[in-house]
């Protein structure tokens, strides 16, 4: 089946709020189809990574765009993380036109499934590291606003986008 671009649940949609199931049957056809329609969808929006949940679907499994190289992950967990933390501006897709300040571990160890079955342990820093617990969060029914120490660094998109053209 064509993969199609599905509906982003925004903040206050239970879905959002709930510890997403794990997945029992990774070649399952309606698991594949989902990954499709969540690659879609997240390609179409020009995100940087989508889980289960935001499309209304709680279930264990979300995507990450490694070196604009989407990498599906199943069953995704951290298993380790560095001490060091870092700071930086947060969006989401399910929480549109807001930004925040979130503190992220700097590098971290995630395990997950593929979706032919493999099982990978990989290590991740910076940018990507962020992705993955952004949105490993949203497996567990957090948002990035959760995670803002300080609700005086939320901004708007507009003001994001001003802000980043005026240092250029």
């Amino acid at each position: 089946m064509k993969p199609r671009i599905l509906p982003i649940m925004q903040l206050g949609q239970p879905v959002l709020r709930a510890k997403a199931l794990p997945i029992r049957q990774w070649d399952h056809p309606a698991l594949q189809q989902l990954l499709d329609d969540m690659l879609a969808t997240v390609q179409k929006l020009q995100g940087v990574g989508i889980a289960a949940p935001q499309v209304g679907v709680p279930c264990r499994v979300l995507w990450v765009v490694f070196k604009k190289r989407p990498v599906a992950m199943i069953n995704p967990r951290l298993v380790a993380h560095s001490e060091e933390m870092t700071e930086d501006l947060e969006g989401c897709l399910s929480v549109p036109g807001i930004r925040g300040l979130v503190p992220r571990y700097k590098r971290v160890s995630a395990e997950y499934t593929t979706r032919e079955g493999k099982r990978i342990r990989r290590k991740l820093e910076g940018f990507i590291a962020r992705i993955f617990q952004h949105e490993l969060d949203h497996l567990d029914g957090i948002v990035f606003i959760d995670r803002v120490q300080d609700t005086r660094t939320l901004m708007t998109d507009a003001e994001y986008a001003r802000q980043a053209t005026s240092r250029v």
